[in-house]
């Protein structure tokens, strides 16, 4: 006999977890078209509820819980006194439309950060309207697109992509309306300069590179890159998904790079995760400034002192978001750099370089590396070994990793390393937990070698073992339904 937890069906008519006070206004009619004769509500107890989302919480894992080296995505610690600053009342509680005068401590925090991600990335203007990285990224090739066609070069509709890029930079460059050129890497995991060369001519808008690369890796050809790029009239847009290992140390602006964009939720330890909310500022050189999404926050100098207000750029590309960002992870961005000023961020990038690379000499024996060179904040190995002589592959690993407690490694990317494992440790991981994670995969991979389907049958102490991801992926489900309804509609 089995006996099955109360999970959802925990309702119960005539209970009751809040009661509400008397109003202290008189009472008011619903509008007929607002009003509806059942409220499926559950009827529940306040312990009840309480239980119900501590137990929905211990299902999901959490940077707070354990370590998620998931490459390219930064899953780094989010310090407790950003979110206690974001939390103050004149932040959290100002309302998103409150007149500039009655909002001008938010409005400098917000121009503040603008100089700031200017300063430590080289450019000369920022937006933070962006929501994410990926909008930042649409941003980065409307103002791209925009430019061109403001200096009588719309014809200018390809946009070269390294195969080391990273993942939403084709599909980003082909909404903005361009045609998509994939150039390779070459032996060594670098954009092939040759092939840039090649690629490059009087139709070209731009490249988009990603750089550290998703192969963990500086590309080494960078300023030659750039330079084929602008000889041949385009512009270069760098990929700020792995800024977490630069900090300090390289400015993409003085490189010659042209637009970027920041994801506040990766390298300035915003959550990340759950579908947001990210943050995408974009930054650019100052010949582009006037192409950036409006409204921006202009420091304006009066008698009686500075103040902020909000500005157009003259040849914007327009609003792409509401309320001018997600303002919350603004404060959260600046809280965190202001916390570790110049130097703390310098040491971000050189603790995530050296954990990356020490994680990656502990394990490049066991599990094969195809670019075994110092790699920056991150490193991709491969289970191409495993699979070839003992069946078992990288999905494999990445499932039996959960039963250490572990968050699985990026798998499968990038597209160009088979059985890919993207391993990334950030900044944020001690010793002993780097050592607990190579300990596993040392276990892992002898566990590949004498008892194979350990391995391609885990995980084992999970609630949920292997799931159908395929078959959930093609059939959503996305709400719960109760039961009752199930079987109304049964019965119909």
């Amino acid at each position: 006999m089995s006996v099955e937890p109360l999970i959802f069906e925990l309702s119960s008519p005539g209970r009751r977890g809040v009661r509400i006070p008397a109003p202290d206004v008189p009472h008011t009619e619903l509008p007929v078209d607002l009003q509806r004769e059942r409220l499926d509500w559950p009827e529940v107890s306040e312990i009840d509820v309480v239980r119900h989302f501590t137990r929905v919480s211990q299902k999901n894992h959490a940077i707070d819980i354990n370590f998620y080296p998931l490459g390219s995505c930064t899953m780094k610690y989010n310090p407790k006194i950003n979110e206690r600053v974001a939390r103050l009342d004149g932040l959290a509680n100002l309302h998103p439309l409150a007149p500039e005068a009655t909002a001008q401590g938010a409005l400098e925090l917000m121009y503040e950060l603008q100089e700031i991600l200017d300063e430590i990335s080289g450019f000369d203007a920022v937006t933070l309207q962006p929501a994410a990285g990926a909008l930042g990224e649409f941003t980065g090739c409307l103002v791209i697109k925009a430019w061109h066609a403001d200096r009588g070069e719309a014809h200018r509709t390809k946009m070269l992509i390294p195969d080391s890029a990273h993942g939403t930079n084709p599909a980003t460059a082909r909404m903005a309306g361009f045609d998509v050129v994939t150039v390779p890497s070459d032996i060594r995991g670098n954009t092939d300069l040759d092939a840039v060369r090649e690629l490059v001519g009087p139709d070209t808008a731009g490249l988009m590179i990603t750089n550290p690369n998703t192969l963990g890796l500086w590309d080494e050809h960078i300023t030659q890159i750039i330079d084929a790029v602008h000889e041949a009239g385009g512009l270069v847009y760098n990929d700020g998904a792995n800024f977490n290992a630069i900090l300090g140390i390289a400015s993409p602006g003085d490189l010659g790079i042209d637009v970027m964009h920041f994801n506040l939720h990766k390298t300035f330890s915003t959550p990340h995760g759950g579908g947001g909310p990210g943050s995408g500022p974009v930054g650019v050189t100052a010949e582009l400034a006037d192409y950036l999404p409006g409204p921006v926050v202009t420091k304006i100098d009066e008698e009686d002192g500075p103040r902020f207000a909000w500005t157009n750029p003259p040849k914007s590309v327009g609003r792409l978001h509401a309320f001018n960002g997600n303002f919350g992870m603004h404060v959260r961005a600046y809280t965190y750099i202001r916390m570790h000023g110049a130097s703390g961020l310098r040491q971000i990038s050189e603790d995530a370089v050296l954990n990356a690379n020490y994680l990656r000499t502990r394990l490049h024996e066991t599990y094969h590396v195809p670019f075994d060179r110092t790699c920056m904040h991150e490193f991709v190995a491969t289970a191409s070994m495993q699979k070839q002589q003992h069946g078992v592959k990288t999905l494999d690993i990445a499932k039996r990793l959960l039963d250490f407690g572990i968050h699985p490694p990026t798998t499968y990317f990038p597209l160009i390393v088979p059985e890919a494992l993207m391993i990334e440790p950030t900044e944020t991981e001690s010793r002993e937990s780097l050592d607990y994670f190579v300990d596993a995969m040392l276990q892992i991979a002898q566990e590949a070698e004498e008892s194979p389907e350990t391995v391609t049958s885990a995980p084992h102490t999970t609630e949920f073992k292997r799931l159908d991801e395929v078959g959930a992926n093609r059939n959503l489900n996305l709400r719960w339904v109760p039961e009752r309804e199930k079987e109304a509609v049964a019965a119909d």
